[in-house]
């Protein structure tokens, strides 16, 4: 039985920080064309964050080096509390703060000068692992069984797509729909993936 609402719109809003305006605009321009709907504009990361507690983007893209507060600080506040999963914006010179920026809680990176062709799967990787990462901490409590989880997830669907030629983020749903319509964990479906194919070489040899 339905609430009688519409279902959600398909396209992702996002918000964008970037200090410098012209970049802002550039990205601004690439992503209404790609069919994303530009919600929010911070030209620090305070108000970034700020603009990302009042609007719950689907998205949040930051540049490293803003003023007031960095785009490594409003990352790491941002993916801390679940409102967004963050792609960051780096210059070359500033590849050694990727893993800073992974640490932060950062999904994705794009490196400057960018392309068009380089935002849509930037943004379409972090959507995926973010919603990968709410749906695994919604299941499991504990960080170390999260921790756990995960790493057989991960190995789970490195099977999936070898085996299947399946995508990372439709090896993902599989696992996910499997767990639902079977009523089990994410991690048992994993558990049995990874022992089936581990099964079938042997089975064949």
């Amino acid at each position: 039985m339905t609430d009688g609402r519409e279902a959600a719109p398909t396209r992702r809003r996002v918000l964008i920080a970037e200090d410098e305006a012209l970049i802002r605009l550039d990205l601004r321009e690439m992503l209404i064309e790609e069919g994303y709907d530009v919600v929010g504009e911070a030209g620090d990361g305070e108000a970034a964050l700020r603009l990302a507690e009042q609007l719950r983007p689907d998205l949040v893209i930051l540049d490293i080096k803003m003023p007031i507060m960095d785009g490594l600080t409003a990352a790491e506040n941002i993916a801390g509390s679940r409102l967004a999963p963050v792609v960051i914006l780096t210059a070359f010179s500033q590849r050694d703060l990727v893993e800073r920026a992974r640490a932060a809680g950062a999904m994705a990176y794009l490196v400057k000068p960018f392309q068009k062709s380089d935002l849509v799967p930037a943004i379409e990787i972090a959507a995926a692992r973010f919603a990968e990462m709410t749906a695994l901490e919604s299941e499991v409590a504990s960080l170390a069984d999260r921790l756990e989880t995960r790493k057989l997830v991960e190995r789970a669907k490195g099977a999936l797509m070898t085996t299947y030629s399946m995508t990372e983020p439709q090896a993902f749903r599989w696992i996910q729909r499997t767990a639902m319509d079977h009523r089990m964990t994410m991690r048992d479906v994993a558990d049995r993936i990874i022992a089936e194919t581990a099964a079938e070489p042997e089975a064949n040899s």
